[in-house]
């Protein structure tokens, strides 16, 4: 069905060279992960250099994995929890007032099954304003979840989810519209 032998990495996949890719691994790795959690706006600094577009007052906690800094974007005033990874083989959007709460999984990449080289592919992933990703959420490749979306805690995202709806289970399904309260 698939032949391992015959899959290759794009070229220019990473978007940045191998040693630029290696070098972010390791500051993750050390400089990033071990900076205390106060230390907010030394993480976002790190993720600049590497590229990424941070907003003002985000908060990124020392434990979350960013594979490619160059393609995530975050939104001012977001939050990013313990243990989430942004596995950005593609890019990452995600916008204003967003939480993605601990142990989140935000991934890009895929393999085309179909194909007996088995080619991996990068698909974009976009999380409007004003969302709330509850502990332990996985998001496929290519789906938006458009504004003010509430995804349950364990919830599976394959398919793009409406606004201002909340969602639950896996495969996440609608549950109501979410109404807020001033």
């Amino acid at each position: 069905m698939q032949d391992l032998q015959k899959f290759k990495v794009p070229d220019d996949f990473r978007g940045k060279s191998k040693i630029i890719v290696q070098l972010w691994w390791i500051i993750q790795g050390t400089l990033f992960a071990m900076s205390p959690q106060f230390l907010y706006g030394w993480r976002r600094f790190l993720l600049r250099c590497f590229g990424a577009e941070i907003g003002k007052g985000v908060i990124i906690r020392p434990g979350t994995q960013i594979t490619y800094p160059w393609k995530v974007t975050i939104g001012d005033y977001s939050w990013i929890g313990d243990d989430v990874v942004l596995y950005s083989l593609g890019e990452i959007i995600i916008g204003k007032n967003t939480v993605i709460s601990q142990k989140s999984y935000i991934c890009t990449g895929t393999h085309d099954y179909s194909k007996i080289d088995f080619p991996i592919l990068a698909k974009k992933i976009v999380i409007g304003d004003e969302c709330w990703l509850a502990t332990d959420v996985f998001v496929s490749p290519g789906v938006t979840i458009n504004k003010g979306v509430v995804v349950g805690a364990r919830s599976t995202v394959i398919k793009d989810l409406d606004s201002n709806s909340v969602y639950v289970g896996s495969p996440a399904r609608f549950i109501k519209k979410r109404k807020i309260e001033e």
